[in-house]
Parts: C-alpha cells; sequence; structure tokens
C-alpha cells in the first residue's frame, strides 16, 4: 500500500496515484484529502465524472482515504494542527466516502492532529455501522499525543472491536518499537485467526509512516524485510517526501518483499485486464 495527497503532485502529467500504481503498489490510500472539496491534481481537464472514480479506472487499484478521528480532549506533546471536518471522521464524511466510491477508510492520525487510540476505538464502531467498505485502524506514530503508539493491548481492543485490518508501525519507524513487538501481536492474530471464516479474519498491516518512507534503498529494504519476517500480512509506505512517495521506495519495497517476478508482473499488467 502507497500513501499520497492527491493535490500535491510530484510531478505534472499524471496523478500521485499512476506514479505509485506504475511503481508497484498494489493499494493506494489518500492522505489528507478534504472529502467536502476533494482536489485531485492532475486529473484530466474538464471530468464529468468523480475523479475518485476516474483515478480507480485509470490505476485499476483500490482506494481508501484517511479520515482522522480527533480527540480533542486528549493531552498533547506538540501543537496541535486543526483539520477541517472534512478531514475527520464523521457519519457525513463516511456518507461521503461512500458516495465517492472509496474501497476503505483508514483511522490515523497525521502528526500533530491530536488523534488517539481511545478516540480510534470509538471512531471503529461508527465505521463499521455508516461504511460500505472495509477498516482499518491504527497508529504509525503518535500523532502529538502523549501515549503508546502500539502495544498488544491496544492491538487487541481494535480485534475486538472489528477491524479488518489492524495497522501497526513497521520495526525501526518509531522509537521502542522492534521486530518482537511485532511478531508479539502477529502470533496474537494468527491465533485469532485460526478456524474462522475469511470474514472474521484480521490482517496486519505494519506502515513506515514516519518520515522514513523517503530514506535511502537499503533501510527501505531493512524496514520491510523486518516487517515480512514478524508476520505482517501488508506493508505500507507513506508519503512524507512532498505528498507522494518516492517510486523508487515503492519498487525497491516490491522487490524486497516479493521479488522481481511478482514485482514486473504487477508493474506491467494492462488495467484493462
Amino acid at each position: 500500500m502507497a500513501e499520497n495527497v492527491p493535490g500535491s503532485p510530484l510531478l505534472l502529467g499524471a496523478t500521485n496515484a499512476e506514479y505509485e500504481a506504475h511503481a508497484g503498489a498494489d493499494l493506494l490510500m489518500f492522505n489528507a484529502l478534504d472529502l467536502f472539496d476533494p482536489e485531485i491534481a492532475c486529473v484530466p481537464e474538464g471530468l464529468e465524472e468523480n475523479p475518485i472514480s476516474w483515478v480507480k479506472r485509470a490505476c485499476g487499484r483500490a482506494i481508501g482515504v484517511n479520515l482522522e478521528p480527533v480527540d480533542d480532549q486528549t493531552e498533547m506533546v506538540e501543537t496541535r494542527v486543526e483539520l477541517p471536518v472534512g478531514r475527520r471522521v464523521s457519519i457525513k464524511t463516511l456518507e461521503r466516502a461512500n458516495e465517492l466510491g472509496f474501497d476503505f477508510v483508514c483511522l490515523t492520525g497525521n502528526p500533530g492532529t491530536g488523534v488517539s487510540n481511545a478516540s480510534i476505538a470509538h471512531s471503529v464502531r461508527v465505521v463499521k455501522e455508516h461504511f460500505n467498505g472495509l477498516v482499518i485502524a491504527g497508529k504509525m506514530h503518535g500523532a502529538g499525543v502523549d501515549e503508546p503508539v502500539m502495544t498488544l493491548e491496544i492491538a487487541k481492543s481494535f480485534i475486538e472491536l472489528g477491524v479488518d485490518i489492524l495497522l501497526v508501525p513497521a520495526p525501526y519507524t518509531v522509537p521502542h518499537f522492534q521486530e518482537q513487538d511485532l511478531r508479539e501481536i502477529c502470533d496474537y492474530v494468527y491465533k485469532f485467526n485460526e478456524g474462522k471464516p475469511i470474514e472474521e479474519k484480521v490482517l496486519v498491516l505494519a506502515a513506515n509512516g514516519t518520515s522514513q518512507d523517503s530514506c535511502d534503498p537499503d533501510s527501505i529494504r531493512q524496514i520491510g524485510l523486518a516487517a515480512k519476517a514478524a508476520g505482517a500480512h501488508l506493508q505500507h509506505i507513506g508519503d512524507s517526501f512532498n505528498g507522494c512517495c518516492l517510486p523508487e521506495n515503492i519498487w525497491t519495497l516490491g522487490v524486497a518483499i516479493r521479488g522481481l517476478r511478482h514485482q514486473l508482473a504487477m508493474t506491467s499488467r494492462s488495467v484493462i485486464r
């Protein structure tokens, strides 16, 4: 999964989603998108259809959106960043996400937004009731809140609420979260999934959602292989470089965790297949 800010183009001539898809991303997530005023840079001029639908057709990928469950009462350790209502999770933004055709909603927080684990837990229930697609939940980093980013107990609480995909930091991307921490959570999820139908199973998404998504290729490989070895089903790479993940880092991550054969197949297949 590759994340991008769709209104901040990497280059002119194509959307960020197209660049990321052609670099090998299987899933795409829009970040910092106001659902009541969605700006998708570099879609064709004069587009009459919903721009999200156009991007989905152009890329041939499932596309989701980050909606932030802001906790206005939580204690902050940095200056709070105020968000427009179109970026916050609510019944109205979830209804709008359905209208726009998003395949999944991710409940997490950007830096300084004041998203807490408690507010994520509360919002999981709301999303399950009002959104038609999958729900991803968890923190990639602190989001300005003075609390642990992820622990086994936090993971258990999100799973009990019915998340489809549990988001956890990838090893080495936040302080004090290493391979063994991810392995402990993955072991619990594997045990939880035993004997359940696929609709009730949970996947683990390891997120490189700090500025390390733009680090050197060797570090990208190390983070990706550590997350795979610990048991993560899915891997995320973020948008902190300038609103779009560096295409070469998407490529590097894909080759590292699935090999050149599968990476070439993903980047070569036509969207009309």
